[in-house]
């Protein structure tokens, strides 16, 4: 197909995913055109481009588009993994489709993170203003008394963010209705009290110890982000930040708050790290997030590294969605397995998985926790109506210090699960 044609093709399906996500900043035509430019990077990407930055700027330049609810992710990703894919592969038979898969898969997981980036970027654009503009609406109060009250009033009771005040005795002088509500209270119970008492003792933190540094005059400002329970038990992530008042002599005369509730965009961070780290087939976690705990791991270090015996038999007789359903049951096998050692393990890749084990205390833990794993998987699984079995060659290896290459580690448990290969292993059942 013509690049320019399969562009503009991909991004119609693009507009009609994100339609009635938002009120774009857009018309129908302008969307088409700006997701057609980006398009056509994608698809270079999927066929092995070299823009790293593609995805990230397709997230941003969504969210400058003012698509900011997390539901654009959840349509996007689809495209990017199915049409997109679809759309480059030559078919089904391709011999590239599975490489082109996992390109599209990380162009989804950078397009996440850079939706994520972008929609924080943009919050904070949008406090740092708020800030600013009721900082120098202060200030003018100072010199513009009469008229500077009432614009301050204004920007105070209409903003869309928590706006407080805080006298140098620690006591609440006034709030808007934001405000109070991200704290569980009301505007009219409040003023007069301190910020300890209306916060209770669960939520004196990080951000109560600055504030106390700042009625004391030791601190001029600080910006945090902390997490507030409530008396019936929900807890709401606030973006805070606290910058002192000075009147015409220097001295400060209060201080003033500025909060967001983040809590949304901070559950969507979360997801996405989730979903950018773990096996979107058995929640494990998956080849990228191992490597990072394997380099930061406490030694001594134990790894088990699995190879499913048998498993391709059974995608080919039953096919893959059979042979899914299996990697479902091994994967909830293999947690249960390895809670008692609060061992890691992770699928990184097709029917291999690896166990980690931080601080194991040496050969004899690895065995018995081989053996622990071997007798959970070879148990026959009811799947379908069928009744199958798999066997699992194991290679175990143990490091008294964290190896200079984390590769060292997996090969050295490759190395040794291949030698045992012809150990434990069963057929499928017909």
């Amino acid at each position: 197909m013509d690049e320019a044609v399969g562009s503009w093709e991909l991004a119609q399906r693009w507009a009609d995913a994100l339609d009635g996500v938002v009120a774009p900043t857009l018309n129908r035509s302008q969307i088409e055109e700006m997701l057609a430019a980006l398009c056509t990077g994608l698809i270079d990407a999927a066929r092995g481009g070299e823009d790293p930055d593609i995805a990230r700027r397709a997230a941003r330049m969504l969210v400058a588009a003012n698509y900011r609810d997390p539901s654009a992710v959840s349509r996007s990703v689809p495209v990017i993994c199915a049409d997109l894919v679809e759309l480059v592969a030559d078919g089904p038979g391709d011999p590239a489709l599975p490489q082109i898969r996992d390109r599209a898969i990380k162009l989804a997981a950078d397009f996440a993170a850079g939706f994520t980036a972008a929609l924080r970027a943009a919050a904070l654009a949008e406090q740092e203003a708020t800030l600013a503009a009721v900082l120098a609406a202060a200030e003018e109060a100072e010199n513009r008394r009469a008229l500077s009250e009432a614009r301050f009033e204004a920007v105070f009771d209409g903003a869309l963010v928590g706006i407080g005040t805080v006298d140098m005795t620690g006591q609440v002088v006034n709030c808007n209705a934001i405000m109070a509500q991200m704290l569980g209270q009301t505007p009219e119970t409040m003023p007069g009290r301190t910020v300890a008492d209306i916060l209770g003792p669960r939520n004196l933190n990080f951000a109560f110890e600055q504030l106390q540094l700042m009625v004391a005059g030791e601190s001029e400002s600080f910006r945090t982000e902390t997490e507030h329970l409530h008396a019936d038990g929900r807890v709401t992530a606030i973006d805070l930040s606290m910058s002192a008042v000075r009147n015409s002599d220097g001295g400060i005369e209060f201080l003033i708050g500025v909060a967001v509730d983040v809590t949304e965009r901070k559950q969507l961070a979360d997801r996405l790290w989730h979903d950018a780290n773990h096996d979107a087939l058995t929640g494990l976690p998956n080849r990228p997030h191992l490597f990072n705990r394997l380099a930061g791991a406490q030694p001594p270090i134990g790894v088990c590294y699995l190879d499913l015996d048998g498993f391709k038999e059974i995608n080919d007789l039953w096919g893959h969605t059979v042979g899914d359903r299996v990697l479902e049951v091994v994967a909830d096998r293999m947690r249960e397995a390895v809670r008692a050692d609060e061992a890691l393990a992770a699928r990184i890749g097709g029917d291999e998985f690896l166990v980690l084990v931080e601080r194991c205390s040496g050969e004899d833990q690895l065995a018995r926790l081989a053996d622990t794993l071997l007798s959970a998987l070879t148990e026959p699984l009811a799947v379908d109506g069928h009744m199958l079995a798999v066997g699992a060659s194991i290679g175990t290896a143990f490091f008294e210090r964290l190896p200079g290459a984390v590769d060292e580690l997996v090969h050295a448990a490759d190395a040794a699960m291949y030698r045992n290969k012809n150990d434990a292993r069963r057929d499928p059942a017909r």
